[in-house]
């Protein structure tokens, strides 16, 4: 392949391979274990992150084994790919460029399939190589529907990811963390103020083990913001500002419902006792269920209601 920035990555992944195969070897040699002995056991045990890493990274060497298509010559002359690209240009700035697919090439290049709508509403499906609001942009070629674009242009390479050393195999420790749901019936069945304090103070908890669901929610965004980032188009990198300001908003919330958690703890107040539960009648044995909704149109009076 031409050299590319992402070729060290992938040469070292592929050492990573080499050796997990090597080791599952090294473990499966020997006398067969008795099944469900601990010595097989302990064989499984071993053999799980080599096994592990094949699952995760088998489908990069697949695509790299197909990396071996001719890629395709120019399909536009000079002149007529000026044209085209100043039509995309154009076409852009007004919204009437919609993207639906995007790769990189085997030389890092961006590649997007796009319909171009022209000023009679007509559309053409074009394919793209640059950065769709870059000085870079250029049309590689046109042509009649999206599979014969993808068909001409050339081939992709595996996608990255945002962070190299995580991995879906990897052990995730589940924290003991309060759902929203049951925050939400706990200020239903809350008599204290300070008892609701306490379901704020669970979702904003910013240290510990349990970390709030809110803080959590801030973490989400700004990791979404970050991906954004990551992927290094000018439409991508403005949407990640339009998310790391969010995540700052949310930050400012928490700390802002913290204070109020704080105030209401100070009012050392409890439910007035005219709101009085009501215990939910329960048919008995044998009776169909009451039902306890209103209806719909309240019936007409026909005799004044009686005290008692």
């Amino acid at each position: 392949m031409p050299p590319a920035r992402h070729h060290a990555g992938w040469t070292t992944g592929l050492d990573e391979l080499d050796h997990a195969a090597a080791q599952l070897q090294q473990i499966l040699t020997g006398s067969p274990d008795e099944p469900g002995s601990e010595t097989a056991r302990r064989r499984h045990q071993a053999m799980w992150p080599f096994l592990a890493t094949w699952a995760e990274h088998a489908g990069t060497v697949c695509d790299l084994a197909e990396q071996h298509r001719t890629p395709p010559g120019p399909a536009l002359s000079g002149e007529e790919q000026r044209e085209w690209t100043e039509m995309a240009r154009v076409a852009r700035a007004s919204g009437r460029l919609d993207p639906y697919d995007s790769w990189y090439d085997r030389i890092n290049q961006l590649i997007t399939i796009a319909a171009l709508q022209h000023e009679d509403e007509t559309y053409t499906t074009v394919a793209l190589a640059g950065d769709l609001d870059g000085p870079d942009l250029l049309v590689l070629g046109h042509y009649g529907d999206e599979m014969e674009a993808i068909d001409a242009s050339p081939q992709p390479v595996p996608a990255g990811v945002l962070r190299p050393g995580v991995s879906r195999y990897a052990e995730r420790v589940h924290s003991p963390e309060t759902s929203f749901q049951d925050l939400i019936r706990d200020v239903h069945e809350a008599r204290r103020a300070s008892d609701v304090a306490e379901a704020i103070e669970t979702a904003v908890q910013r240290f510990g083990v349990s970390r709030g669901q809110l803080v959590r929610l801030e973490e989400f965004v700004s990791v979404c913001a970050e991906f954004a980032q990551a992927l290094g188009t000018q439409h991508a990198q403005r949407v990640a500002g339009r998310l790391s300001a969010l995540s700052r908003q949310f930050g400012a919330l928490t700390t802002e419902l913290a204070a109020a958690g704080d105030d209401l703890v100070s009012t050392v107040a409890v439910l007035p006792p005219h709101r009085t539960p009501r215990p939910h009648r329960h048919p008995g044995p044998g009776h169909p269920a009451i039902s306890t909704a209103l209806p719909a149109t309240a019936p007409p009076i026909t005799a004044p209601a009686h005290r008692r």
